[in-house]
């Protein structure tokens, strides 16, 4: 919790310096990169999440991150996901989002690991509820070796047109996930 605390304080200075007077109409983009740290309410771990999109043009999108989790009962937790995404323009301020992805996870215990690979979906939408305030719902699902279906929900905070900031909360099954984080457009 320290850690969350140290980063919120982090990006609240660089986001004050990042912050512009004008309040302009921020355009959705989907080429960005995405650090986010990572509070996960079971058994005390945290970590980081590194994201990303790259728009292919004609709606389509290729899709990529990295999450290190650690635990408190020595396990640490590496996930892979690659894969690619269609957005449909629903109105002007809102898109409908899907992905496709190839996840593999790595577990190391005390007692050994495992590794594990699958798939993930997510379904959801993107959109501006005010000019520089982005929201995010989505519907995901994750089929590795216990298949999980869980909702996440974001907000973010667009200081200029090319960096933004917020919080994700995901609910899944008896897990809950809080993520603190920060995106870069290009």
């Amino acid at each position: 919790m320290k850690m969350l605390f140290l980063i919120a304080g982090l990006l609240g200075q660089g986001l004050a310096i990042a912050q512009t007077n004008e309040e302009q109409q921020v355009d959705l983009s989907y080429t960005y990169a995405e650090l986010r740290y990572v509070d996960v309410d079971e058994n005390g771990g945290d970590g980081f999440r590194l994201n990303g999109s790259f728009d292919l043009e004609n709606n389509w999108l290729i899709v990529g991150g990295v999450t290190a989790l650690g635990f408190n009962n020595n396990v640490d937790v590496t996930v892979v996901e690659l894969g690619a995404g269609y957005v449909w323009q629903f109105t002007k301020d809102f898109d409908i989002v899907s992905t496709l992805r190839f996840v593999k996870s790595d577990v190391d215990n005390p007692g050994g690991g495992s590794d594990d690979s699958g798939f993930g979906f997510s379904a959801g939408v993107r959109g501006l509820l005010a000019p520089q305030f982005e929201i995010r719902g989505s519907i995901n699902h994750i089929n590795l070796d216990d298949s999980d279906t869980y909702l996440e929900l974001q907000g973010d905070y667009y200081f200029t047109e090319r960096f933004s900031a917020g919080a994700t909360l995901e609910f899944a099954g008896d897990t809950d996930i809080f993520t603190i984080g920060a995106s870069w457009f290009f």
